[in-house]
């Protein structure tokens, strides 16, 4: 059997993945090589469903709750298992409490626990909730170690569309570029930055809550810390605004001060595809199976979605759309 995957970010890699993985002869095609065109790029990768369900539906929780198994048997060794650390401001304690009423699977954590936790943030933070089922991995590592594994497995990538009736099977996963002529799939802008500061130490993925923008802070190692990101619902495609890099730059000074005079490595916006229920579809018309909407969860469901996309490759699933 031979697919075609359209699309080389987390979606389209992780469907080759599988499918290859069940014995299919795969073709990648993607006109933007090196993913700097992909959403998946500026991704936070945190594999995080019970604090995703505090504003996601159930599904997101009951789809995503192995995404740490799944991505440890595709890439041994990239997953980092130290939990999710969710903190306010003093003044916005009340947010903490209300994250917390629409979530399970988290420890509520005093001032010295959060300091035994994360020793840079002692003395900052009154309470905290502490997910310890969570995980997260670094998006950049996986997307090229997931091609590298794939080419050595004999996948083939190509910048140049091939001829689709040499192929089974086509797999869309071009996400954002299907805004327009997918019905209902509409785009959410993303931005974030990357500090680098030799003053601050995370282990773990931090969030922290504010009533109008809540952000996430997540090490990447040697000093450097992802900070992001925002959820605009609009579709412009033009770089990080002055608002956008106050408002992280502001949240990543609540966290620490030390931040402030972290150097700013570099920013960056992206469109997320999502579809109205925020949840991913997969579709089957004829040989052609698409998967979209993947919105703020790509690296999260990712895995259990190409699953269901191999399941209907290879006639073990249902046909048509996959709802939650």
């Amino acid at each position: 059997m031979r697919v075609l995957v359209k699309g080389a970010g987390v979606a389209g890699l992780t469907v080759a993945h599988e499918v290859g993985a069940r014995g299919a002869e795969v073709a990648v095609f993607d006109p933007n090589p090196g993913f700097l065109a992909a959403a998946s790029w500026l991704a936070g990768g945190m594999l995080a469903p019970w604090c995703e369900r505090e504003s996601a539906d159930e599904a997101v929780l009951r789809q995503g709750q192995d995404a740490p198994d799944r991505w440890e048997a595709i890439l041994p060794g990239e997953v980092r298992r130290n939990g999710t650390l969710v903190l306010a401001p003093a003044r916005d304690q009340g947010e903490l409490k209300r994250f917390a009423g629409r979530t399970t699977g988290y420890d509520w954590l005093d001032e010295q626990q959060i300091a035994i936790l994360e020793p840079s943030l002692a003395g900052r933070f009154r309470q905290g909730l502490f997910f310890p089922r969570e995980a997260d991995l670094n998006p950049r590592r996986a997307l090229t170690a997931l091609h590298s594994k794939l080419t050595a497995r004999g996948a083939i990538f190509g910048e140049t569309s091939p001829n689709e009736q040499d192929f089974d099977h086509i797999v869309d996963c071009t996400g954002a570029a299907r805004i327009g002529e997918t019905g209902s799939l509409r785009g959410v802008r993303g931005e974030m930055l990357y500090l680098r500061s030799d003053e601050i130490s995370l282990d773990r993925p931090v969030r922290l809550l504010h009533p109008r923008i809540p952000v996430y802070i997540v090490p990447r190692g040697d000093g450097l810390f992802m900070v992001g990101a925002t959820m605009i619902e609009t579709e412009f495609q033009g770089p990080v605004t002055a608002r956008s890099l106050m408002e992280l730059l502001n949240a990543a000074y609540a966290l620490h001060p030390a931040f402030a005079d972290a150097a700013v490595v570099e920013t960056g916006a992206g469109i997320r595809p999502a579809f109205p229920d925020n949840f991913p579809r997969v579709e089957r018309r004829g040989k052609l199976v698409s998967l979209n909407g993947l919105y703020r969860h790509g690296f999260l469901l990712a895995p259990a979605m190409a699953a269901k996309v191999a399941d209907i490759v290879f006639n073990t699933g249902i046909a048509g759309g996959l709802t939650p």
